[in-house]
């Protein structure tokens, strides 16, 4: 089938779409977004892909549901659009930035100036319906998202995969460590951050790591 999404992204992950689960996929996600309120908009569900082409690719962080309440989600994970407020984590986010990087806090959460440097900010899930945390889980895009990690992982070299919690480091288990840089650490949700979160210097080592492989650093 015919997805919209970065044509990059298409030549690496064509064969997904026309399996039997995308399919099925496709058809539970059109109904969701007829008969309820789903985040992000239907033309944001692969803005991750067509903010950061396969191409561009640098870094790679994982989260696992798109935010669920009004006008937040766009299709980044952990990152909200322009003029609203930031959720928990994201503000524990820029408090690591600041204390790793000495990064003052932006004025806003859209994290769209990450992805155009080559971040890739990956929900494990898509989809979500308002109100209604993991609503779309288990109905296929995990496969899809596991797809995309495997590409990047088996075609690309010398990527920075950042998995913070159990959920995230369960997702890229199979990432080898020989090939690419794997940063692994406790959530940024209050529930977790002081558990390792905070100090684990992630955003400078993923610089210096891409620095040392002569790639451009993401300005955090």
């Amino acid at each position: 089938m015919d997805v919209q999404i970065d044509k990059s992204w298409k030549e690496h992950l064509q064969s997904e779409f026309d399996k039997d689960y995308f399919l099925k996929l496709t058809d539970f996600v059109k109904d969701e977004y007829r008969q309820h309120q789903i985040f992000p908009p239907g033309k944001l569900i692969f803005n991750a892909y067509n903010l950061c082409s396969f191409d561009d690719v640098k870094v790679v962080i994982i989260g696992q549901d798109p935010y669920h309440g009004p006008g937040q989600a766009h299709g980044l994970c952990f990152s909200v659009n322009d003029d609203v407020p930031f959720p928990p984590s994201l503000k524990n986010i820029f408090k690591e930035i600041k204390s790793d990087l000495d990064i003052d806090t932006p004025a806003t959460g859209n994290l769209t100036r990450w992805a155009e440097q080559g971040v890739l900010l990956l929900n494990a899930t898509l989809t979500v319906r308002a109100h209604q945390a993991g609503s779309h889980q288990n109905k296929g895009w995990e496969t899809f998202t596991d797809a995309t990690i495997r590409a990047l992982a088996e075609g690309k070299e010398n990527l920075v995969f950042i998995l913070w919690g159990n959920y995230a480091q369960r997702k890229g288990a199979f990432i080898d460590r020989n090939k690419h840089l794997v940063l692994s650490s406790a959530h940024p949700s209050p529930l977790s951050a002081y558990n390792g979160f905070f100090g684990n210097k992630h955003f400078s080592t993923a610089n210096e790591y891409l620095k040392t492989h002569n790639r451009k650093e993401i300005v955090w």
